[in-house]
Formats: structure tokens, C-alpha cells, sequence
């Protein structure tokens, strides 16, 4: 088999890629590579949780009808291997992050796909504290999946018991909005769009707490409608409510709620680089944007890069991912970075990119600013950019392509020093990505398409 990871966890489609033996297997693994038996004196640094001698292991999901199926998967996984389950239920990504770290656990999984479409799933693991994996851990795991199960097993009393964690919403919302001195989001009036799915109960509750008048839409998931032509991929419905409903704002989360976009009172997107940088800056500001550096991706916009210089702040690149991201901001002991896309990490305050502290911390700077956030967005001139999803067959084939390469070359001397290029493969789905930024808006389309109609043919 092909490497078992992708960019963010193990992800296919539900019962016939990502099948419940396999959720099972993956499960049984993450406790045999991450789960350590926790000293006597060990204690979660949450609420008090009784602990046996045995393994801890938070389990969440998003609303997808099949998270259903694969989360009692991979609780048998888990308990079959003598790991104890707390199960959350359905809460947004970096809450599971959040969660595996304040119960004290050894091992955390989070059953979504994210913002691909409902008959997708993946799984995604976090180690002690909520971190996310590396690669050499991952590779762990996938051959201790080939490998399968240990020939003796727990049997009896030393099986991995289940519990259901009732206070778990109530701890991730307090560790997001307590303790700041923040003014009040009083007065300011934000739509957000939950794309039926992982926040659809978590992001409303926050916003409302910290005092704004909230207007959510596409919250009310029935395990079908996730990310349907909602959320942050799809911004026309939250676009328009913003209008209708004459808002400060609009929020758009993903299905996990990993990231949020933005949509100002016109009705114009804030992007994840805009995002970014006024989170930046309002850090920069309050002197807690460590060593004045921001992390970002290949694919940010020259912009960013533009309005981050002039305001003094350093920029270090990374690939896409914000697993990337997250690695660049540990080794350098960095406090921000982020993604286009807009997954952006607060490693002071999180393990993993939080869309809802993100969001939270763009309504503070405008509540604290006085100002707007078309206003707060407008440091970053954008240059004409375009992104194109290209499907393909085999992604190795279009990386080893020579006509892919000329085109490729072509396309970099055509734009020289007034443009860039990127082409790379989605890192969870069967697509390439096509970026070029130019000059102008036609200049960039034209060479973007050229390009994608030599992808595709490969």
C-alpha cells in the first residue's frame, strides 16, 4: 500500500477506502505508538478524571453520517488494544487538540475530512498535549497497521473502558474566551456560516459569550448536508446574509472548523493572507508576536509579503500545510503563522490552527480598534492571483512529467520578476494545485489554464 498519512491524517472515502477495519487497525495502532502507561502521580490538568492504570485516549467527530460507524471503529480499536475512551462527541478540531491535553491524555482522534464532501472521512490523530504527528511517528503507526494486531490482546478487566465527557464544550469554549482582558465584541453584529458542521453548536455559543450579536447560518447539520455548498469553500450564502442582515461581518468555518474566512460589511472576502496579517499586526501591536516573525506558505500572496515587510515583521516560509506551519513555529519557538486557506495557529494559545480563536481574535481587533474589517483587511494589497484544482489519475505521474516541466519553465520566464508559479499536489485529494500571481487579473488566468490543460492531459 501507499503511504497510509496524507498532509492532515488518514483520509478517504467512508466504507470503501476508509473502511471501519481500517479506522480499527489505525486506532489500535496510535495506542500501541503513542499511549505510554501514565505514572502514578500523573493528573489531567482539566477537571479531575479518574485514571486507571491504563492508556487515555479523547475521541471526536464532525456531524458526517459515517463518523458514526467509523467512531465505534476506532473506540474498538482503542479499547481492544487496553486504551480507556473519552468520548466528546461532536465538537471542531482543535477542541479534540485542546481536550487531549487538558483531560491529561495520551492520545487524541478526530474523525473528519474536513471541507471535502460528505461521503469523504479521515482520521486524525494527536499525540500527548494535542500536538499533531510527525512523520516518523506516522510511519510508526502505518507499520504497526501492516504489521496488525499483537498476538496477545487485553482480555478481561484490562479491556478499555468508554465514557462520555459532558463537560467537554464547556471547557474548550472557556479556554478560548476566559481570562482575556479583551474589550467586549458589544455592538458588533457577525453571520457566521458553520457549514453544517463541527461548530455548528460551539461557534455561535463563543461568539455570543464574548458579546456579539450573532446570525448563524447552515448550523443545523443532519449528517448529509456538511460543507454542501456552505462553508468556508462555498462564501455566496454568507455574502449574501451579510448584506440581507446589514452585519459588521461574516465568519465562514470549514467542516472541522480548523480555519475561517472572512467577509467584510460589502460583502468583499477577506482571504486567510488578510486574515493573517491583521492578526499579526494586532500582535505586534500588544508586543506578543515573538521575535516580530510570522509564519506563512509558498502560496501567500505578494501582498502579504508587501504590507508584513512595512510593518516590520520578518516572514519565514514554509510548504503547504499547516503542519508545516506548526513545525517552522516549534523549532523557532515563533507565536503565529498560517495559511491562505486560512488555517492560522496562536502557538501560545494552541497546538493546531483554532478557527474560532482565530475568528475571535479578528472581532477583538476590531472591537478593540474601533475600526472595520474591510478597514483592518485593506493593509494587504493583493495582487491577481489564481488557484485551479486540477483532478488527475496519478499524482507521480504529473510530478515526473516532462511536458508538465516545459510548461512549467515556460510559464516562470514568461512571468520573470513580475510573478510567481506554483504547482504542487493536494496532499488528501486526487488534484493538483495550479497558482500564478501576475501582473493582472487576464495575465494570471491565462497562464494559470494554460497550464491546467497540461496537467490534465498527463
Amino acid at each position: 500500500m501507499g503511504r497510509l498519512f496524507g498532509t492532515d491524517g488518514v483520509r478517504g472515502l467512508a466504507n470503501v477506502t476508509l473502511t471501519p477495519e481500517l479506522a480499527m487497525a489505525v486506532a489500535g495502532a496510535a495506542v500501541q505508538v503513542l499511549a505510554s502507561a501514565p505514572s502514578a502521580g500523573s493528573a489531567p490538568a482539566g477537571p479531575a478524571v479518574v485514571r486507571p492504570v491504563r492508556p487515555l485516549a479523547v475521541v471526536g467527530r464532525d456531524p458526517r453520517a459515517s463518523g458514526e460507524m467509523l467512531e465505534a471503529a476506532v473506540i474498538a480499536g482503542l479499547t481492544s488494544h487496553g486504551a480507556d475512551v473519552l468520548r466528546v462527541g461532536v465538537l471542531p478540531t482543535p477542541a479534540i487538540a485542546f481536550l487531549t491535553g487538558a483531560y491529561g491524555a495520551d492520545l487524541g482522534v478526530m474523525l473528519s475530512a474536513s471541507h471535502n464532501p460528505m461521503p469523504d472521512n479521515g482520521i486524525k490523530l494527536f499525540s500527548a498535549g494535542g500536538h499533531k504527528l510527525g512523520d516518523a511517528t506516522e510511519d510508526l503507526i502505518e507499520a504497526a497497521v501492516l504489521e496488525g494486531p499483537p498476538e496477545r490482546r487485553p482480555s478481561g478487566a484490562d479491556v478499555g473502558r468508554v465514557r462520555d465527557a459532558a463537560d467537554a464544550l464547556e471547557l474548550y469554549l472557556g479556554s478560548l474566551i476566559n481570562g482575556s482582558d479583551e474589550p467586549p465584541l458589544t455592538g458588533l453584529t457577525v453571520v457566521v456560516d458553520c457549514a453544517h458542521g463541527a461548530a455548528s453548536t460551539a461557534a455561535p455559543l463563543l461568539y455570543e459569550r464574548a458579546g456579539a450579536r450573532v446570525i448563524a447560518i447552515a448550523a443545523d447539520p443532519d449528517g448529509l448536508n456538511i460543507n454542501d455548498g456552505v462553508g468556508s469553500t462555498h462564501l455566496e450564502g454568507l455574502r449574501a446574509a451579510v448584506l440581507e442582515h446589514g452585519a459588521d461581518l461574516g465568519i465562514a468555518h470549514d467542516g472541522d472548523a480548523d480555519r475561517c474566512l472572512a467577509v467584510d460589511a460589502t460583502g468583499e472576502v477577506v482571504d486567510g493572507d488578510q486574515i493573517l496579517a491583521l492578526c499579526a499586526l494586532a500582535l505586534h501591536a500588544r508586543s506578543e508576536l515573538t521575535g516580530s516573525t510570522v509564519v506563512a506558505t509558498v502560496m501567500s500572496n505578494i501582498g502579504f509579503h508587501q504590507a508584513m515587510r512595512a510593518a516590520g515583521i520578518a516572514v519565514v516560509l514554509t510548504p503547504v500545510g499547516d503542519r508545516y506551519v506548526l513545525e517552522a513555529l516549534r523549532e523557532r519557538g515563533l507565536s503565529l503563522g498560517g495559511e491562505q486557506s486560512g488555517h492560522v495557529v496562536f502557538a501560545t494559545r494552541s497546538t493546531t490552527g483554532d478557527g474560532l480563536l482565530t475568528a475571535l481574535t479578528m472581532l477583538r481587533a476590531m472591537a478593540a480598534s474601533g475600526r472595520s474589517l474591510r478597514e483592518l483587511a485593506s493593509v494587504v494589497q493583493r495582487s491577481p492571483q489564481i488557484l485551479l484544482n486540477v483532478r488527475v489519475h496519478e499524482k507521480d505521474r504529473v510530478l515526473a512529467s516532462p511536458e508538465v516541466r516545459a510548461a512549467l519553465e515556460e510559464a516562470e520566464r514568461e512571468l520573470g520578476d513580475t510573478g510567481r508559479v506554483l504547482l504542487r499536489p493536494s496532499g488528501t485529494e486526487a488534484l493538483f494545485r495550479v497558482m500564478v500571481e501576475a501582473p493582472t487579473q487576464d495575465d494570471a488566468d491565462r497562464v494559470a489554464h494554460r497550464l491546467a490543460e497540461i496537467v490534465a492531459a498527463v
